[in-house]
């Protein structure tokens, strides 16, 4: 919900997940847009003409299928196959997609290691499944189209590989990266995955002069605290303007060229808890303590224990 708010997609705009899964992406944009539909062309651009995507895995893709028309999509336009290698299963419903899509909202999986028949459909090569899909993402783009993905924090902080360089460079020349929102490890832990994610936003056609970071990776997240729209109250706040914060700092291009590419979120306006305490002071604390546990110890034996 909160990336599809970010991103805002707007009626007669196509829509695009390239791994979507069960289809979350596609139907959440869809409850964003409903409202926006004003006239009957406008309903039926929405039903039949938005919503795109592609799934590899053959138990999920009828799931997606099932979920999309369940929520009022009377055409999910879903490819079967594997997205990377072009390898088709069942391309039937994405007869006459479009080349180029407005947005694109997507998870793509991380962690994952492509063989050389996904790597030679790419300028720069590499196993890490989360690479390709980036490059995917930015080939898939119209100009002007706006994307907001997942993305793990390797590919953020690496620079030891050519192809994670070389892809975050064609990114911030060829599209806007103009917002990363750090979010909190353990995000997706009712999931059962831990990686640190980040969220970017990017638009094509237009270089990235510099980036607004946003920080919530101070945020203790658990199963049962997930991640909710209140923790992004802030956010919503200094969005308009991308105003400084405690929370929210800018980055220029030069700073991040300088760096080779390591754009992993480093708050410079967090405050670190600092003790003041004195030597004395801790050493009175322990000396307290130990009278504490002395005086259990004297009860228990008191009691025989």
């Amino acid at each position: 919900r909160i990336m599809t708010r970010v991103v805002n997609p707007e009626v007669g705009e196509t829509v695009y997940d390239p791994c979507c899964g069960t289809g979350g992406f596609l139907a959440q944009a869809y409850q964003y847009m409903q409202p926006k539909a004003k006239t009957g062309e406008d309903i039926e651009t929405l039903k039949t003409g938005t919503f795109y995507g592609r799934e590899k895995e053959d138990l999920v893709y009828p799931i997606a299928l099932a979920n999309l028309v369940l929520h009022g999509i009377d055409e999910p336009h879903i490819w079967h196959g594997n997205t990377l290698t072009g390898n088709e299963v069942y391309g039937g419903l994405f007869a006459g997609a479009p080349a180029l899509f407005d947005v694109v909202l997507t998870n793509p999986p991380f962690g994952g290691k492509e063989g050389k028949d996904a790597q030679t459909r790419f300028a720069y090569k590499t196993s890490a499944t989360q690479v390709l899909f980036l490059q995917h993402v930015m080939d898939s783009l119209k100009q002007g189209g706006r994307c907001g993905i997942v993305m793990d924090e390797g590919v953020l902080f690496r620079t030891n590989e050519n192809a994670f360089v070389q892809t975050k460079r064609k990114l911030m020349n060829e599209c806007n990266l103009w917002c990363i929102i750090s979010l909190p490890p353990r995000v997706f832990i009712n999931a059962g995955a831990a990686s640190k994610t980040n969220l970017l936003f990017f638009v094509k056609g237009e270089a990235t002069k510099e980036i607004w970071y946003y920080d919530l990776s101070d945020l203790n997240i658990t199963k049962k605290q997930p991640l909710t729209l209140e923790h992004f109250e802030d956010f919503f706040k200094v969005l308009p303007e991308k105003a400084t914060s405690e929370r929210s700092w800018r980055v220029p291009i030069e700073e991040i060229e300088a760096k080779n590419y390591d754009i992993k979120a480093v708050n410079p306006n967090r405050k670190s808890a600092e003790d003041t305490r004195t030597p004395e002071e801790l050493i009175a604390i322990i000396e307290e303590q130990q009278k504490e546990i002395a005086e259990a110890i004297r009860r228990l034996k008191e009691k025989g224990v």
